[in-house]
């Protein structure tokens, strides 16, 4: 994942996550023999092991596109359309972005938009006439925390879902104290799904990863999402609780553009703001 120091940090995820991983995409989205899942993320990216565990670890076909001759990377926007028509893809993740670029005809059955907030609007459009969930996870959640029912067009919010295998949602005010359905709070997540921590950075995960204040000797992952839990139990996005942004599904660190900048000889002083 990236860092507000400028240097990325390693997540250890473990077997178990990813085994966890593959049963939610199983269980939910019916990934499986005769299933074939779109590889659209960059290998570099969690979102790519969503991809490898919903085909290798379900039994079902992993649909890989050849960049065009001269290009390191696939130009989606024109692509996507044929790739899933001629090698019949069944399952595709796609930030919700560049959904709302595409013709609906041109996606699969199986639709999971992930990565960054899905507006009403794309859902409306998009979710008729196939499967179509909203998931959210990062990297430390073993790339999933929580996993929508199939959505249906309405004007409301489309819900993050509810915890998937493995994981609990925790919706917590600034003292770790649950707080009541319909209040915003931070998203903390639990469960076997979860990641060990960053890879040789002991203090940096002291921090995200804390001590379970309910018991049982486990660990909570502070997401920095605020969140809120609905009546039906489904959890709802509301906004970063920092300053992190997401551009087309990546995690973008204004602190770590700063840093990188401020090491220009002709720059004093930097500040990066989202506009």
């Amino acid at each position: 994942t990236s860092g507000s120091t400028g240097r990325p940090k390693g997540v250890t995820v473990t077997h178990a996550g990813l085994s966890a991983l593959a049963a939610t995409q199983a269980d939910r989205l019916g990934a499986g023999p005769g299933s074939r899942v779109l590889q659209f993320a960059s290998p570099g990216f969690d979102a790519s092991w969503w991809e490898l565990s919903m085909a290798l670890l379900t039994g079902a076909t992993l649909v890989v596109e050849e960049p065009e001759p001269g290009s390191a990377t696939t130009d989606w926007g024109s692509r996507l359309g044929p790739v899933v028509a001629a090698a019949g893809v069944t399952h595709a993740t796609l930030p919700p972005a560049l959904v709302a670029a595409l013709d609906p005809a041109d996606l699969p059955p199986v639709l999971v938009v992930a990565g960054e907030a899905c507006p009403s609007e794309t859902v409306q459009r998009y979710a008729p006439g196939r499967t179509m969930v909203n998931a959210y996870g990062p990297t430390e959640t073993s790339v999933c925390a929580t996993m929508s029912a199939p959505l249906s067009a309405g004007p409301a919010t489309p819900p993050i879902g509810t915890p998937v295998t493995a994981a609990e949602a925790h919706v917590l005010d600034a003292w770790l104290r649950p707080v009541p359905v319909g209040v915003p709070g931070e998203l903390y997540v639990a469960g076997s799904g979860l990641a060990r921590g960053y890879a040789d950075r002991p203090g940096l995960t002291s921090a995200a990863f804390v001590a379970d204040p309910f018991g049982g000797g486990g660990r909570l992952y502070r997401t920095g999402d605020v969140v809120r839990r609905r009546a039906d139990g489904a959890l709802e996005y509301v906004a970063r609780g920092d300053d992190q942004l997401k551009v087309r599904g990546f995690r973008v660190e204004p602190r770590e553009i700063e840093n990188v900048l401020a090491r220009h000889a002709s720059v004093a002083q930097v500040v990066v703001d989202a506009r």
